[in-house]
């Protein structure tokens, strides 16, 4: 039993480190950004990254419906560092306009921003080669 759990904790580091030196995101990040992708936006934001119907027409309440998170959306059109501030604060200025009503909460007070940045990893992990490479010519590297 020993020798067993010694294996799976050799298999373990050794499945921790196979992406070292590679570019791309971490795959336990990556589940994690799922699980709370799942928990906390999914319902808004849709399983498949869909948003909700008509999003970019107000509802009677004058508000909008959640956006998509996948091509067809806008989400990939803002730098990594306003999408986390619109995660953690909400839409508020500097964000949205002054006054701006959403549903969006602030997920400051229920997620580390390191639990923020891999929900922002998840996302950005199922745009297409295309949406990355005109994020890259919109957003270039530093």
């Amino acid at each position: 039993m020993k020798r067993l759990a010694v294996g799976a904790l050799a298999g373990l580091s050794l499945l921790a480190g196979c992406d070292k030196g590679k570019s791309g995101p971490d795959p336990f990040a990556l589940l994690e950004g799922e699980g709370i992708y799942k928990a906390e936006c999914a319902s808004c934001h849709g399983a498949a990254f869909e948003g909700q119907a008509d999003w970019r027409t107000r509802r009677a309440d004058g508000k909008l419906p959640a956006p998509p998170h996948d091509a067809s959306g806008h989400t990939w059109h803002h730098p990594m560092a306003q999408l986390f501030a619109m995660v953690k604060f909400g839409m508020v200025p500097p964000n949205a306009p002054e006054g701006y009503v959403s549903d969006m909460p602030a997920f400051g007070d229920k997620l580390t921003d390191n639990q923020i940045r891999n929900v922002l990893a998840y996302i950005e992990s199922k745009w297409s080669a295309e949406i990355h490479a005109r994020r890259a010519e919109r957003f270039p590297p530093q």
